[in-house]
C-alpha cells in the first residue's frame, strides 16, 4: 500500500490521465478502479501524499474528451467501417453497433453519457456520433458533460468509501502474490464467462447460410427471382448507404410485422453489415418460426456481396 501511495503521490495526475486516455481509445484498462483508487487515497488518511481529487477530476475529463475525440474524427472520415473495426476487436461483436445505433437514435447526444457505462458500446459511440454527423461543439459538449460525470462517479465512489479502499489496498499488499494471482483469475473468468456467452449465442444462430456466388445466380436466373430484404436499421443505412439492388430495407425488429407481405413460395435472402450476419439469422430464425422454409441469410452479408465486385446501389 505505502508503494502504491508513494507512486501516486509522485506520477498520480499522469497516470490518472494515461490511464483514462487509453481506455478512452479502446485500450482494456481498469481506468474505473484506478479512479476509485485515486479518490480512496485523496480522501483518506495520507490524502495530503497524493493529487487533490479535483486535479484527478480534470485531467480524467481531458483525458476522456481526447481519447473519444479521436475516434469521432475517425467516424467522421470513415464511417461504418470504424464501427466494424472496433466491433470485430470486441467481446460482443454481433451486438455492439446495434446497441450504439439504439442509443443513438433514442438519446441523441444523451447517448455519449449513458455509453459511458455500457460495456462494448462506450468506444463506438463517439465514432458512430461522428459518422451520423454531429457538429464538433455539440459533440466536445456532451462529451465534457459525460467524462465529468463518469470521472465524478467514481472518483467519489474511492472518496466516500476511503477507509474502506485503504482497508482494501492493505490487504492487496499483506496478500502479495496471492492478490495478484486473485486479481488476474478474476479478469480471465469474466473474459471467459463473456467468450461463452458469445458461442452460445452463435450456435443459437447456427443455419445455412447461402453465398454471394448463389445469391447472384438466383438473381440472374430467368425464373422467379428470390426476395432479397435488408434488415439494417435505418441508422445503419444512413452510416452506410449501399444497398443490394431490389432489396426490401426492412429492419430487424419490424421483420414479423411484414411477414404476411412475403411470398410463402419464394427463396427469401436477408442480410446485414454486422458480424457473423447476426441481424440477418436473428431475422431469418424469426420467419422460419412463422412458417417460411425457404429462408437463408446471405453469408458475409452486404460487405462479401460488394467484395465480391458485384453490383450495388445507394437509393
Amino acid at each position: 500500500m505505502q508503494a502504491l501511495m508513494s507512486l501516486l503521490a509522485e506520477h498520480g495526475l499522469l497516470i490518472v490521465f494515461l490511464v483514462t486516455l487509453a481506455a478512452r481509445a479502446g485500450v482494456p484498462v481498469p481506468a474505473a478502479p484506478l479512479l476509485v483508487v485515486a479518490g480512496g487515497l485523496a480522501a483518506g488518511p495520507a490524502g495530503g501524499a497524493t493529487p487533490p481529487w479535483w486535479w484527478a477530476l480534470g485531467l480524467a475529463i481531458v483525458a476522456n474528451v481526447a481519447g473519444d475525440a479521436v475516434w469521432f474524427a475517425a467516424g467522421r472520415r470513415y464511417g461504418h467501417r470504424v464501427m466494424g473495426l472496433l466491433c470485430r476487436l470486441s467481446l460482443s461483436p454481433d451486438s455492439c453497433v446495434r446497441q450504439s445505433e439504439t442509443m443513438m437514435t433514442r438519446w441523441g447526444g444523451s447517448a455519449l453519457v449513458a455509453a459511458k457505462f455500457v460495456p462494448g458500446v462506450s468506444v463506438v459511440a463517439a465514432p458512430m456520433a461522428g459518422a451520423l454527423g454531429m457538429s464538433v461543439p455539440r459533440f466536445v459538449a456532451y462529451d465534457v458533460v459525460a467524462g465529468a460525470i463518469w470521472s465524478g462517479l467514481f472518483l467519489g465512489l474511492g472518496a466516500a468509501f476511503s477507509r474502506q479502499v485503504d482497508a482494501v489496498l492493505a490487504a492487496l499488499a499483506q496478500a502479495g502474490m496471492a492478490a495478484g494471482m486473485l486479481l488476474v483469475a478474476l479478469v480471465a473468468g469474466f473474459a471467459g464467462w463473456r467468450w461463452w456467452r458469445r458461442r452460445r449465442f452463435l450456435r443459437a444462430l447456427a443455419m445455412q447460410r447461402i453465398s454471394v456466388t448463389e445469391l447472384r445466380q438466383l438473381l440472374q436466373a430467368a425464373d422467379a427471382a428470390p426476395v432479397v430484404i435488408d434488415v439494417r436499421s435505418g441508422t445503419a443505412g444512413q452510416l452506410d448507404p449501399r444497398r443490394i439492388p431490389g432489396a426490401r430495407p426492412v429492419a430487424l425488429p419490424d421483420i414479423l410485422a411484414h411477414a404476411a407481405g412475403l411470398p410463402r413460395d419464394a427463396h427469401i435472402v436477408l442480410y446485414c453489415n454486422c458480424p457473423n450476419e447476426a441481424s440477418a439469422a436473428l431475422a431469418a430464425q424469426r420467419l422460419a418460426r412463422q412458417g417460411f422454409t425457404r429462408v437463408q441469410p446471405l453469408a458475409g452479408g452486404l460487405e462479401a456481396w460488394a467484395a465480391a465486385g458485384h453490383p450495388v446501389s445507394t437509393g
